[in-house]
């Protein structure tokens, strides 16, 4: 229209009844193309590239199903029977003037003025704004109506109005929704969805909202997820995937908070939504980490990343460590045990090969490389199990057990969370077990009086130093003493080892 700018009149309205739609197939150079039939006429439309021509497909059938269904639910309730009441004859003669009473206030009903050039060209400016996207333009203009005709009687021509109103409030809902739809482009991360949400609000939908809303970030987080390249080491893809996670949730996080201010009823739903995003990360976690077989110190650094990056979560006062843990807590329990019985393996291992000789390291620069190792693993008394030159006082093996033993300590305790008290205390208890009675087994066994005073050795260093510092670190770590070791450490003292016995039962 050259007297309004920005506003459009059709050029050509076809019922949808009478419309056909025809894909046409591509014919180089010309492609992407399909037919309107409206007998006797017929256009062809040529779209932009193929998506856009599919989408114009899929609406224009959409469309013509829904009018199809709501003509036949119209025809169906026009054709129930309604049966008018007759009222019965009454002999009362002063009825007749009653009657007349109540209908002289009818004749001076307010009528209502739609004349108004505004309301006249509402239905046709509706239109235009759902046509060129301007939702805000067109939501005023409905709260404009509504506000005008608040407090105005219901008449027959309001009704009309507000039919005409009511079909354009539902295609304006719908391109809302398709707005919102995980079909769409999902670039530009939650503000791009602010409009949007916003204005389906301003109808009347916020539940509707809230639910797309989540539905197209849940979608999002996906696809970001999905597109991270597995490369490099374990370590670095799970940073990469914490990063890109945990910031997503954030900005929906800040972005429904901003959107559904007043809408407290929506907030239980970012909860739950918020939980089922949170097991679709630990399943990308969990692949990548457990499945994967790595080490039990790789996976207590990816754990340990995953639980710094979910803290960020509290400044907008949401916690969600519970329900990492809770999902997480299975394949660590897994991860831990399958560790335990890598150590039993090799402890066995070399226990079968035991000699009961001194460790010769050759080398000061040995001597001083295990000093240092034995003082990481909290071991401070070592230097008296060292004698001359490179020698030490201690089999290799009690000493490779206490060093694979702290080191499983320490990794674990950085997995630890208060479900998995029991199955690190028990793993650890099983691992010690297999070190105590291999000592007291020996020492029953041995005859030679040289050998049996090493062993003795042996035997001091792993019960007065060892297990005492597995107690001091496990409590250290997890807040409170474990009974089980100090019952483990006071059943396995040297005066209850009895010499003529030649089994172990510990």
């Amino acid at each position: 229209l050259p007297n309004r700018r920005g506003a459009y009149r059709y050029d050509a309205l076809y019922p949808l009844d009478g419309l056909a739609v025809v894909n046409v197939k591509d014919n180089p150079p010309m492609k992407d193309m399909f037919k309107l039939l409206m007998f006797p006429e017929s256009r062809i439309f040529q779209a932009e590239n193929a998506k856009i021509k599919k989408e114009w497909l899929e609406v224009l059938e959409e469309t013509k199903r829904n009018r199809a269904l709501s003509e036949k639910r119209r025809l169906e309730q026009e054709a129930l029977p309604r049966p008018a009441p007759t009222p019965p004859e009454s002999t009362n003669p002063f009825e007749e003037d009653e009657d007349e009473e109540k209908e002289e206030p009818s004749t001076e009903e307010e009528v209502v003025d739609l004349s108004l050039e505004w309301i006249q060209e509402l239905p046709e400016d509706l239109d235009v704004c759902i046509a060129q996207r301007d939702f805000e333009g067109a939501v005023d203009l409905l709260d404009k109506l509504n506000e005008y005709l608040g407090d105005k009687p219901v008449s027959q021509p309001v009704k009309e109005l507000r039919a005409k109103v009511d079909e354009r409030v539902r295609q304006l809902t719908d391109v809302l929704v398709f707005e919102l739809s995980p079909d769409r482009s999902l670039r530009g991360g939650p503000r791009a969805t602010r409009r949007a949400v916003s204005q389906l609000i301003r109808l009347g939908q916020s539940t509707k909202a809230c639910e797309l809303f989540l539905k197209n970030r849940a979608a999002a987080v996906q696809t970001a997820i999905r597109q991270l390249r597995i490369e490099g080491a374990t370590l670095l893809y799970i940073h990469k995937l914490c990063h890109v996670f945990f910031t997503s949730l954030l900005e929906t996080a800040k972005e429904f908070e901003t959107d559904f201010a007043g809408n407290n009823g929506c907030y239980s739903a970012f909860v739950v939504w918020a939980r089922s995003s949170m097991k679709m990360f630990v399943d990308a976690f969990s692949k990548q980490v457990f499945d994967s077989k790595e080490s039990l110190s790789t996976a207590a650094e990816c754990v340990k990343v995953a639980k710094e990056h979910c803290k960020q979560l509290s400044e907008i006062g949401l916690d969600l460590t519970f329900i990492i843990h809770a999902l997480l807590v299975k394949d660590i329990k897994g991860a831990l045990q399958s560790y335990k019985d890598i150590i039993i393996e090799a402890t066995k291992h070399r226990n079968s090969e035991e000699m009961w000789r001194k460790m010769n390291l050759m080398t000061p620069e040995a001597l001083g490389k295990l000093r240092e190792e034995m003082r990481s693993c909290g071991v401070g008394n070592f230097d008296q199990y060292t004698g001359d030159d490179c020698w030490v006082n201690l089999s290799y093996t009690v000493v490779a057990f206490t060093k694979q033993t702290m080191a499983f300590l320490e990794e674990a305790l950085k997995l630890y969370f208060p479900e998995l008290h029991m199955v690190l205390l028990e793993s650890l208890v099983e691992i010690i077990l297999v070190a105590v009675q291999h000592v007291d087994y020996s020492l029953r066994c041995e005859q030679d009086p040289e050998k049996k005073a090493f062993i003795r050795q042996n035997a001091s260093f792993l019960y007065e130093t060892v297990l005492p510092v597995v107690e001091k670190r496990f409590e250290e770590g997890v807040g409170k003493p474990a009974k089980q070791l100090q019952d483990l450490r006071n059943a396995s003292r040297l005066m209850r080892v009895n010499p003529e016995s030649t089994t172990s039962v510990v």
